[in-house]
């Protein structure tokens, strides 16, 4: 159970003793935004990782749950067993809830919840990854089996010192002190898995030149439940809602996060 939980992040640049907090924090949680190369030893991990896993069948109409290697060189894993397909890049924290579309020739267009187009699978078999690097598409072969994707579980003490982490991450990418509320009663995992892929996104926004005056008025996240996943910035705070009854598909990706900042007025 999630009740009304606050915290500040820290100013930046953050003194010695607070960046040790922050340190320790990163520690104890196991939670962190990966650098590059960091990255890849994980991406290396998982696909020696691959080789040793079974592919899993996925309900019909659903290319094999498995890992997949496109030949612009981004592997992903793709988890076709559940009532809704997801989908995770092996170098990312961030799980996508993608929605089947019909397309010509029988194939199968796999769009996430702000209608970006991520997959193509082919009437024959074959597999096309779309991506900013990639916008016509990539093709990608399954290269072996994967681990089902699923929500993070932390328990209270871990969810708030995450909850620290992120404030302090998102304080120091702004410059400025950044509050973050989370209020649940319902789903405790859904709530960590909103929280990491909310501060993320603003994370990425804020190294970015074309969105980073878009966030010059933030200065609260909020997290809460309600009937209907949804994302609004108004008056400074960033209010991301979750439907537990849904899961994941529950929860707004960080495309639904970014495009509702950049929209607001």
């Amino acid at each position: 159970m999630i009740s009304g939980q606050k915290v500040v992040g820290a100013k930046a640049p953050l003194p010695t003793a607070m960046m040790f907090a922050v340190a320790a924090f990163v520690s104890l949680t196991g939670i962190v935004v990966p650098t590059a190369s960091e990255a890849q030893i994980r991406s290396n991990a998982q696909a020696e990782q691959s080789l040793n896993l079974a592919v899993r069948p996925s309900r019909p109409g659903h290319p094999p749950s498995g890992r997949y290697q496109s030949e612009g060189g981004e592997a992903f894993i793709f988890d076709g067993t559940g009532a809704l397909p997801l989908f995770r890049f092996e170098t990312r924290t961030e799980t996508w809830v993608l929605r089947p579309t019909p397309a010509p020739r029988g194939d199968v267009i796999y769009r996430n919840d702000a209608g970006t187009q991520v997959l193509r699978f082919a009437h024959g078999g074959g597999m096309t990854l779309y991506t900013v690097r990639s916008p016509n598409g990539s093709p990608a072969s399954l290269s072996g089996g994967a681990e089902p994707l699923t929500l993070p579980t932390l328990g209270p003490i871990r969810l708030f010192s995450l909850m620290n982490q992120r404030g302090s991450l998102v304080s120091q990418a702004l410059g400025r002190l950044i509050v973050i509320n989370l209020t649940g009663e319902e789903s405790e995992a859904l709530m960590v898995d909103a929280l990491v892929v909310t501060t993320d996104a603003v994370i990425r926004m804020a190294r970015s030149p074309t969105f980073r005056t878009q966030l010059a008025e933030l200065r609260s996240i909020t997290l809460v439940e309600g009937s209907r996943a949804s994302v609004s910035f108004q008056r400074g705070d960033l209010r991301v809602v979750v439907n537990p009854s849904q899961s994941l598909a529950g929860r707004p990706s960080s495309s639904s996060i970014i495009r509702a900042v950049a929209d607001a007025e």
